[in-house]
């Protein structure tokens, strides 16, 4: 159990700190269903992502482990995983924002004032499953954990669902500061907004990069 849940944490916690889907949660948390879009974003974000990191994760720790240890195509697909991320990484540093120049904020942001609970929940379905970088992400961690549980059901159930809970605690942070702090918290999360659409590519590039080698490593290590 301790193994399957370190081995993700590293990736849970790249999840977490993924800066457009919190840029969501703010943008939602000034619309008119603030409360309810909010909430029905971050109950999405979990399912999506602790759903993937939990279906990847019973697929490969299905194999029949080689010598006790886990099967050799896992570590494979870790490197492969790992390279794959490098290059995303790569691909976003190079499409950076210089100096003071601001990103082009994606589409579905101007839409969200509109946005109704069901809506919610389905764009943190797409950011969270389908989107590339995010999806890489999870689909990793739940490699980490499959890897780890080795054919355990109970313990891949147990550490998808730690996985989700930690890759959740970036996009619930808003949300508990607009709780507690009321109308206060207006001018933080508008800030935070900013911050986050700006540096959203060199957020990603480095996070992407730390857990990209940190995938080819593990992956190494299991061969």
């Amino acid at each position: 159990m301790g193994a399957a849940i370190g081995q993700s944490l590293p990736v849970a916690v790249g999840v977490m700190i993924s800066p457009l889907p919190i840029v969501a949660v703010v943008l939602m948390l000034t619309s008119g269903k603030a409360k309810a879009n909010a909430v029905a974003f971050l109950l999405g974000w979990f399912v999506a992502v602790g759903g993937v990191a939990l279906v990847v994760a019973l697929v490969a720790g299905s194999s029949v482990p080689d010598a006790g240890g886990p099967a050799a195509w896992t570590a494979w697909l870790k490197i492969v995983l790992g390279l794959l991320l490098l290059f995303v990484a790569a691909r976003q540093w190079r499409g950076r924002p210089r100096g003071d120049v601001e990103p082009p904020a994606p589409k579905w942001m101007a839409a969200i004032d509109s946005f109704t609970p069901v809506k919610a929940l389905g764009l943190a379905v797409l950011l969270g499953a389908v989107n590339p970088k995010n999806l890489l992400l999870a689909v990793s961690g739940g490699a980490a954990i499959g890897s780890a549980a080795g054919g355990d059901t109970t313990v891949s159930i147990v550490a998808a669902v730690v996985f989700a809970v930690v890759a959740s605690l970036g996009v619930a942070t808003p949300v508990v500061i607009y709780a507690s702090m009321g109308t206060r918290a207006a001018a933080l999360l508008d800030g935070l907004k900013a911050w986050l659409i700006h540096n959203n590519a060199v957020v990603m590039a480095v996070l992407l990069l730390v857990i990209g080698a940190k995938m080819i490593g593990d992956g190494i290590a299991t061969l």
